[in-house]
């Protein structure tokens, strides 16, 4: 069976930047992911459409199609009264919006009472190098269909997300 939209893959994986490892699969625990519905960067899914289980590739993802370009515009400086807690640069902490999204930041540096903070995702700008083994591949479930992501063994399948 070959990957294609609604077809849930099982892969291992070790992403790499500048030749340091940033993020792996653990041995034994594929990342699951449902084919065509973003649950994975968009660079990764399109070079592993049509691949099948028992496949080996290395892909190469620009960071337009993997956590988009650096933007300066997301360096803010933010009052030190707006943190609940001590503040560590180099922390990732969320902010929440008016519409209860949450969004990811990161200390960037203190002074005063002011705290430069990132809002890019850390791997932004960044040329991300995936070496994957496909797993396995199966149809999806009506339930990971509705949900619009795959479900493990554990997951409820009655939640809603």
């Amino acid at each position: 069976m070959n990957i294609s939209n609604d077809k849930v893959v099982e892969i291992e994986y070790t992403l790499t930047v500048n030749g340091e490892v940033v993020d792996k699969s653990e041995s034994g625990e594929p990342l699951t992911y449902l084919q065509g519905h973003g649950n994975i960067i968009s660079g990764l899914e399109k070079a592993l459409e049509g691949k099948s289980a028992g496949d080996h590739m290395m892909v190469t993802v620009q960071p337009k199609d993997g956590y988009g370009e650096r933007n300066e515009d997301d360096i803010q400086v933010i009052a030190r009264e707006d943190f609940e807690d001590d503040i560590e640069v180099g922390a990732t902490y969320f902010a929440q919006a008016e519409d209860g999204s949450v969004t990811p930041f990161t200390v960037m540096g203190l002074d005063g009472d002011d705290v430069t903070v990132d809002f890019n995702p850390p791997l932004a700008g960044e040329v991300l190098n995936f070496d994957v083994t496909i797993k396995s591949v199966r149809d999806a479930t009506e339930d990971e269909l509705a949900h619009g992501h795959a479900h493990g063994e554990d997951d409820d399948q009655d939640d809603e997300f």
